[in-house]
């Protein structure tokens, strides 16, 4: 009931204030809509007949490079342990210095199983279900407005989808069978976002990303977008450090270091259900904000001595 209540104030407030904020982004935006037209048309009269293609191109292609070339960087890190200056923001200092190789190498079979084989064909299937409500391809771009409302949509999906399925995972008879696997790494790191049993992957991964643009009919531009920035928000997540202005991974790093606390996404569902309860009495807690130094947050706000030290 409180879940019901807040996310349906929260719909009513966009109702009625969306128009008032996004009249003033679409101005601030307006400048530069002719062009992102232009390009985009250019490159839709290219595809003219082949929509199929051009759907997979910006859902597929442009989200692999994108989710690879940001864990490329991260897995330099952890695998080298170098620079020190991107190490020394790690959450859980004592951890992955460096990344045990063994261990990489069979996450990285089960990633790469995953991304081709199931993520693959889900986008194959979305493709369907989107053309047969519409044109996802369309000749003309979404409205700054109507993006930016589907945006918001398709995260209020993903909160609500991820939060439950994931608590379901965490039953012990689901847990034991096919959750325990993502939970092997208790210090995860970027590319283990997606290392998970492939029943897991399609329910907790797949489908709360997925399903937002199949809801909405929404055009390959937006979705594109959507799935480039939940690649990348859920390797952040996961990623081990927190860097200066990047979104803090605090909270779903510690949910792989105590597994029941911290469940959602954005944290309003375990607020209302009080799974981040032991959350918000650690540092941890006082740590998730967004950095805007470059001191490390674990020495501004360090950890209580241990006692008897």
């Amino acid at each position: 009931k409180k879940a019901a209540f807040v996310i349906g104030s929260g719909i009513l407030f966009l109702a009625a204030f969306g128009n008032s904020l996004t009249w003033h982004l679409q101005k601030f935006w307006g400048a530069s809509g002719d062009f992102w037209q232009n390009q985009w048309s250019k490159l839709h009269s290219r595809f003219e007949g082949h929509d199929q293609a051009l759907f997979y191109l910006g859902t597929m292609l442009v989200p692999t490079v994108v989710f690879w070339g940001t864990n490329a960087l991260l897995l330099f890190v952890d695998i080298m342990a170098k620079p020190s200056f991107i190490t020394k923001y790690r959450i859980q200092q004592d951890k992955n210095n460096p990344v045990d190789p063994a261990k990489l190498r069979h996450a990285l079979k089960t990633v790469l199983f995953n991304h081709m084989c199931i993520s693959g064909p889900m986008v194959v299937a979305a493709y369907h279900l989107m053309s047969y409500r519409g044109q996802p391809c369309g000749p003309e771009l979404p409205t700054f407005h109507w993006a930016l409302l589907e945006l918001t949509g398709f995260v209020i999906i993903e909160e609500i989808m991820f939060y439950y399925s994931h608590r379901l995972f965490h039953q012990p008879s689901l847990y034991k069978t096919f959750h325990k696997q993502h939970h092997e790494w208790t210090a995860p790191i970027g590319i283990v976002c997606i290392y998970a049993h492939p029943l897991e992957h399609v329910i907790s991964n797949m489908l709360p990303v997925a399903i937002g643009p199949v809801i909405l009919g929404s055009h390959i531009s937006t979705t594109c977008l959507w799935y480039c920035l939940a690649l990348v928000s859920t390797t952040v997540s996961h990623c081990g450090y927190h860097l200066p202005l990047l979104p803090s991974p605090e909270f779903h790093d510690f949910h792989h270091l105590r597994f029941n606390q911290c469940y959602g996404v954005l944290g309003i569902l375990d607020r209302l259900h009080g799974t981040d309860s032991k959350f918000r009495q650690t540092k941890q807690y006082e740590r998730h904000t967004l950095l805007t130094s470059l001191t490390p947050l674990t020495e501004s706000i360090p950890d209580e001595p241990k006692k008897g030290l």
